[in-house]
């Protein structure tokens, strides 16, 4: 009888550290599953790239895109010298050129300016550049005018949420503006 709760006993104590083994893995099962944490230590100061001067380097078109831990536009460029940017948030969209006030969705603006032309078939001016229903940050992408080689875009987010702005591409190929915001 002894024997038999002795076996018992180091049974028990087997089980006992084979659960905890098990507990132990199981957070590391967990996140091998899921992505890793969003990292956005973006900020939400005012982001530019280049000088004042403007380019010949036209915006030919817009699109957005959902990822798991932010939202994206890109702002596609053609061949040419590397186009100035900027972008910050604001409390209004201006339109290019006339100064106008322009009605954006969202609780937080960005104005997406490139030092360039618009191309001649991109609707400089149009209400909706991107269809971004659906999407958890983006609320609108609006035309915000092009005058005088500056071409503008009023980026409609739900909050003031950290975002980075950055350039891919060469001179001889195209360039594509990439604006991500956090979910």
């Amino acid at each position: 009888m002894r024997r038999i709760v002795s076996v018992l006993a180091a049974l028990g104590a087997a089980g006992s550290i084979a659960v905890a083994a098990v507990a132990a893995a199981a957070p590391a099962a967990a996140a091998a599953q899921h992505p890793a944490a969003c990292s956005s230590h973006w900020g939400t100061n005012a982001k530019h790239g280049g000088s004042n001067g403007t380019v010949r380097t036209p915006l030919l078109g817009v699109r957005a895109g959902q990822h798991g831990c932010f939202d994206r536009l890109v702002v596609d460029l053609g061949a040419g010298p590397k186009p100035p940017f900027s972008a910050r948030y604001v409390k209004n969209i201006v339109a290019q050129g006339s100064g106008r006030i322009l009605k954006v969705r969202g609780h937080a603006r960005i104005p997406i300016v490139v030092r360039g032309p618009a191309g001649r078939h991109f609707n400089a001016n149009a209400v909706n550049l991107a269809n971004v229903s659906g999407f958890k940050t983006f609320r609108q992408v609006r035309g915000a005018g092009s005058f005088e080689r500056v071409t503008s875009i009023g980026l409609g987010v739900r909050a003031r949420l950290p975002f980075r702005v950055f350039l891919l591409g060469s001179a001889n190929t195209a360039w594509r503006l990439v604006i991500d915001v956090a979910h």
